[in-house]
């Protein structure tokens, strides 16, 4: 398939072209910079594919959970190629292409929700594909118990809350806490979905697993207090 994929879940975003087995791959480091870049960075890696948007198959985008500004982003820049060109698009869980990136059979994906919590999922790699063995949720630190053995843990969960996350880490058989998700997975996953996964534009919608977005002034302050 010809894909277009965005992937601004966390502070390290991208974006990625596959056409066939290939796929290039344009990073924007920090939340400020991705409006300003992503229409451009499209732009070049469909230049340098010598593609217009309307010879694509679809357009994909991580669909979360992650920061609620840059999910709401990439849905909406999908959303907009997407109806402007007559394609579809494909959602697909953030958390998940951060696990497919695991070196082990078992991935414990985990990154951070802000407001003291962390979003999390387990799976289990199949073919270089993730399965799903829990739905992507939110919880503070201390509340995610540790996996079974063999699990490989990704996602900057394990470096925003190391001490929390201590019995989690000793019980891993390796981590990675500087991994993000990447449009290039997006796009293999989202390739090896096919049409299966494909929605209108209208349909596509950020993944959401927590409705609060701030701490409230009085929370900010107990917190602060117990610090």
């Amino acid at each position: 398939m010809k894909l277009l994929a965005f992937e601004f879940s966390c502070e390290r975003a991208s974006v990625a072209l596959r056409l066939g087995g290939e796929t290039r791959l344009r990073r924007i480091e920090g939340h400020g910079n991705h409006s300003n870049y992503i229409l451009a960075a499209a732009r070049n890696l469909l230049d340098e594919g010598g593609l217009g948007i309307g010879a694509l198959d679809a357009v994909a985008f991580g669909s979360g959970p992650g920061a609620f500004t840059g999910l709401r982003l990439a849905c909406g820049v999908a959303q907009g190629l997407a109806l402007g060109a007559g394609l579809g698009v494909i959602p697909v869980c953030s958390l998940a292409a951060l696990a497919a990136q695991s070196p082990l059979p078992l991935a414990l994906a985990a990154t951070d929700a802000r407001m003291g919590e962390i979003y999390h999922g387990r799976y289990r790699i199949e073919n270089g594909l993730p399965v799903e063995l829990s739905a992507p949720a939110c919880c503070p630190p201390e509340a995610l118990p540790p996996p079974e053995s063999g699990y490989f843990g990704l996602g900057s969960a394990f470096a925003a809350f190391d001490t929390p996350l201590a019995a989690v880490r000793a019980s891993l058989a390796g981590c990675d806490p500087l991994a993000v998700p990447l449009a290039e997975t997006i796009a293999r996953l989202a390739a090896e979905a096919g049409e299966t996964d494909i929605v209108p534009p209208e349909r596509a919608t950020p993944l959401y697993v927590r409705n609060k977005v701030a701490l409230t002034t009085t929370e900010r302050l107990a917190r602060g207090n117990k610090a």
